[in-house]
């Protein structure tokens, strides 16, 4: 009698190891099965220069996700990474065409590098303002980042009164030519958007997993009291990872402006959306403490790919919003389902030693 109970938990044991292990792989299954799906339902899918385009694509929502990554990961949301796209767009933008008027009556210009730093440090700024009411004013996430939404948006809106900032070519006389090179240039066949990712995404997989910082995120993530006690500088932490996720949505305004040649104010709506799809669907939980990178970036390009596939096979843009919503709502029910079915497994695998 005791074996048979023995085997019997032995047993229920294995059957949830291998179900938990299927549902931490459920990324990857999602992207084979996404990939074969358009494969085989849109002729082109698979062509060359649809697959550099879905690259570019995907690039833009992983930059915002690893961002919402760290974030979520503390426990917070950012809901402004949309609208500081938009807001980071318009001031290249502003700066290409405009310049800095002074007070003695003079212009001054900047140089193609000039502009990104400048753009991305206002990305930064922006997380950074984020951070501080959150930390300081203690003001919830979804609340302080849901005001700095309306205000970025709203500062992007009146910098140029509702309208696009067109053909920023640059001019010759002034040294600010190049621009174009960040959305549409090429390194060894692939785009620059591209290797920015991947430079980007290796430093924060580092950081993540190699560093005391990233142990401290998730140690704030896991428990914030308990990483305060520990010594955390938990407000620092917060602070950092609000700076990045601004950062992030800086380097796609950048992007965007740069391929598309224009700023519009309305670029990056909803893009929050498929940055909290991306990362959750990558394994990050939205209770905190929980999350990779690489995971991030292979819900990226399920997001990604789903948004493209759907595009090709001529399906409506209100179906693709509640194709989306679902997305998210499957991931976060899974997350749940798998940390009821780890602490299960985690109990049995604990009496059987006993």
């Amino acid at each position: 009698m005791v074996d048979a109970t023995a085997n019997t938990r032995e047993g229920a044991a294995s059957g949830g190891s291998l179900l938990l292990t299927l549902m931490k792989a459920r990324t990857f299954i999602a992207l084979i099965a996404v990939v074969l799906f358009f494969s085989f339902a849109v002729p082109t899918f698979l062509s060359t220069a649809n697959l550099i385009l879905m690259s570019k694509h995907v690039a833009l929502n992983a930059f915002l996700a690893m961002g919402m990554t760290f974030v979520i990961i503390t426990g917070g949301i950012d809901l402004s990474v949309g609208s500081i796209v938009g807001l980071c767009g318009m001031v290249a933008g502003y700066l290409m065409l405009n310049g800095v008027d002074l007070l003695i009556g003079y212009t001054v210009y900047f140089n193609v590098i000039e502009i990104v730093a400048i753009t991305l440090v206002v990305g930064t700024i922006i997380g950074a303002v984020n951070g501080l009411l959150i930390t300081r004013l203690n003001v919830a996430p979804f609340i302080a980042t849901l005001g700095t939404l309306y205000v970025a948006r709203g500062a992007a809106l009146l910098s140029s009164d509702g309208r696009t900032f067109p053909n920023l070519v640059g001019s010759v006389d002034i040294g600010n030519t190049g621009f174009g090179y960040l959305g549409a240039g090429r390194i060894l066949g692939l785009p620059v958007s591209v290797w920015l990712l991947i430079v980007v995404a290796l430093a924060a997989a580092y950081l993540a997993r190699f560093t005391p910082l990233g142990r401290h995120i998730f140690a704030v993530g896991g428990n914030e009291r308990a990483a305060r006690v520990s010594g955390v500088r938990v407000d620092l932490v917060k602070m950092f990872v609000y700076m990045f996720s601004g950062f992030c949505a800086a380097i796609v305004g950048l992007i965007i402006s740069s391929e598309l040649m224009a700023s519009h104010p309305a670029t990056g709506e909803s893009f929050e959306l498929n940055a909290i799809a991306a990362a959750v669907l990558g394994g990050t939980s939205m209770s905190g403490g929980r999350g990779t990178i690489g995971g991030t970036i292979v819900g990226a390009f399920v997001i990604g790919i789903l948004s493209d596939g759907l595009v090709m096979m001529g399906v409506s843009s209100f179906w693709q919003m509640v194709i989306k919503g679902l997305v998210i709502i499957v991931a976060v029910v899974v997350d749940q389902v798998q940390r009821r079915l780890q602490s299960r497994v985690t109990l049995m695998q604990m009496a059987k030693v006993g």
